[in-house]
């Protein structure tokens, strides 16, 4: 063996035994990677939630995990809710229910969701300050501004009432879902009702926010099964419940539509909501990824009403025909071919469709490199994102089983350019050695240092949150966008085309887009060796199409839509 190759591999060996030594408590020193070698040093990150203070452990109600509101866990949320341009961390908690959780579990009573404020070095616990503690069952949440005052507002979905919580301006929130009308019914097909998300975005294009939420299953605590009463039910065994398409009135309240919209569907199981302009006709569409049954693309025809196409697009089952657990659609050009295709994570293999024309996609998922990657791996959160900034997307997955609790390796994923995966875990770091159940996942730039970091919800036996920080070899240099709309709403599903150095790269804003979770409200872009960017434009989702020359890299921009420049943040 030639002796670099030796030390290269001799390098990559003791990297691996020193994470695995260090997550079992033990403090060796990890050498690095010989450069000698040749080899890219590739992804890497370290869990820093402990030093950055970070401090939540996440409570499904008890100890016993035995049935499906325990199993579903909750997501996280990135937001700059005080305009500081830092992020803050929204993570979101179950609770012990009376009559649901066991007995033993009542010390977890009030156990509730925690908000952290980005400081710059660290963060601190300001729930208190905030009012966002909110000791219900909390499952998802979503940012938006739907009063368009240029504050980050926040809807939260329970089992059980709905908040949204309006920003104050002051670093407090105030839940009004009372008052606009988006608490949800007490109940759905019999059982209380148990929404998991929501996604913000201009339904009618009128100008403000709509939204559409995603209701899950009609869940029967006292239901077990005929002859295996020690096993925990399916989805499939319980009722579903209709999601909900809620249009944003001129009196400030929302409206139930889903009936007149041709979205409704008593029976649906959503696990998750993707809203994005599929067809490219400036109207946007709305993917559901349904559990244990076929998922759902409603195409917006726009006139309010929506047709549901997601058999004939290629996106109502995975390439075996069948309906499984879809947790929900990660959208990204993963091919660079300029289309959008569609991750959809689930609990067998997962499916990753490349777009090959409007409303057409086709199953790549073992040619990708994908299949093999995640199959047999129970799968939740999830994201598309260039996590080594070389222009091309990369692949995040926390994992873990969904109906017992068995912890699993997360997956990473670095993409060739051309949409193949290979594995990136070997020197990625201790997090990746040690397996985990998590549930949630949110990606964003926390520390503003142009790389996206990662933070995931854990339902496990350790139950801490992981805050991943990107500490990965850089292949090129980045580029992030806040865009601000010419109606004072956020511009949900913009579309940004970025051309530099030959290439041509495509994002979409949409960071309401992961399981239960929200990402960073910034379109980022790793753009490879370069430092001036030749072109960006902007279709907004007014449908307006901009113009941006002339912008240097490592470093934020706000864009406005309809005003000539634009300006560093």
């Amino acid at each position: 063996m030639h002796k670099s190759v030796y030390l290269c591999a001799l390098g990559v060996w003791l990297f691996g035994w020193a994470s695995i030594a260090a997550s079992r408590g033990l403090d060796p020193v990890a050498p690095p990677v010989p450069e000698t070698c040749g080899v890219d040093p590739g992804l890497r990150f370290e869990d820093v939630a402990a030093t950055a203070g970070v401090d939540f452990r996440y409570t499904f109600g008890d100890y016993a995990y035995d049935n499906i509101l325990e199993s579903s866990g909750s997501g996280a949320l990135w937001l700059d809710h005080d305009r500081d341009g830092d992020l803050d961390l929204y993570v979101l908690n179950g609770t012990y229910i009376e009559g649901i959780s066991d007995p033993k579990g009542r010390v977890f009573t009030g156990a509730a969701n925690r908000f952290y404020c980005n400081e710059g070095s660290r963060f601190t616990d300001c729930t208190s300050r905030t009012g966002l503690g909110d000791p219900v069952w909390s499952m998802g949440a979503a940012a938006g501004d739907y009063n368009g005052d240029g504050l980050a507002d926040i809807f939260l979905a329970n089992y059980g009432p709905n908040r949204l919580f309006k920003n104050r301006g002051d670093g407090s929130f105030t839940d009004v879902a009372p008052e606009v009308g988006l608490v949800g019914p007490d109940t759905l097909n019999g059982f209380l009702k148990w929404s998991v998300g929501g996604s913000w975005f201009d339904a009618d294009r009128d100008g403000d926010l709509d939204l559409v939420v995603c209701n899950f299953l009609a869940f029967d605590p006292y239901y077990l099964r005929p002859g295996r009463e020690w096993e925990m039910p399916e989805p499939r065994e319980y009722a579903g419940q209709a999601s909900m398409l809620y249009l944003h009135g001129s009196d400030g309240r929302f409206v139930d539509v889903s009936h007149e919209a041709g979205v409704f569907d008593a029976d649906s199981k959503c696990m998750g909501i993707t809203v994005l302009d599929f067809d490219g006709d400036q109207w946007l569409d709305i993917f559901q990824g349904n559990d244990h049954q076929p998922n759902y693309l409603y195409r917006a025809l726009g006139d309010g009403t929506y047709e549901e196409l997601a058999k004939s697009a290629g996106l109502a089952v995975n390439d075996q025909g069948i309906g499984t657990g879809s947790m929900h659609g990660s959208p990204g050009d993963v091919d660079g071919d300029g289309l959008i295709d569609l991750l959809v994570v689930d609990l067998r293999h997962g499916s990753l469709y490349r777009r090959v024309a409007p409303m057409v996609f086709d199953d790549i998922t073992w040619k990708s490199g994908i299949g093999r990657l995640l199959d047999g791996l129970g799968q939740w959160g999830a994201g598309l994102q260039d996590l080594d900034l070389d222009g091309d997307l990369d692949l995040f997955v926390t994992n873990g089983m969904a109906h017992i609790l068995v912890e699993q390796l997360p997956t990473l994923a670095v993409n060739d350019g051309r949409g193949h995966f290979s594995d990136a875990r070997a020197t990625a770091g201790a997090y990746f050695q040690v397996p985990r159940s998590g549930r949630g996942a949110a990606f964003g730039d926390y520390d503003n240092d142009g790389d996206v970091d990662i933070v995931v919800n854990h339902l496990d036996h350790r139950a801490e949150a992981a805050l991943l920080r990107n500490d990965s070899h850089r292949r090129g240099t980045w580029i992030g966008f806040r865009l601000k709309g010419h109606h004072p709403t956020t511009p949900y599903g913009a579309k940004l085309t970025l051309k530099t150095g030959g290439r041509t790269l495509i994002r979409v804003h949409q960071p309401n887009a992961g399981y239960l979770s929200g990402n960073d409200p910034r379109v980022h872009f790793g753009v490879g060796e370069t430092s001036v960017l030749d072109q960006l434009t902007v279709r907004w989702p007014s449908g307006r199409t901009q113009v941006f020359e002339d912008l240097a890299t490592d470093r934020y921009w706000v864009l406005f839509e309809g005003v000539a420049g634009s300006s560093e943040r």
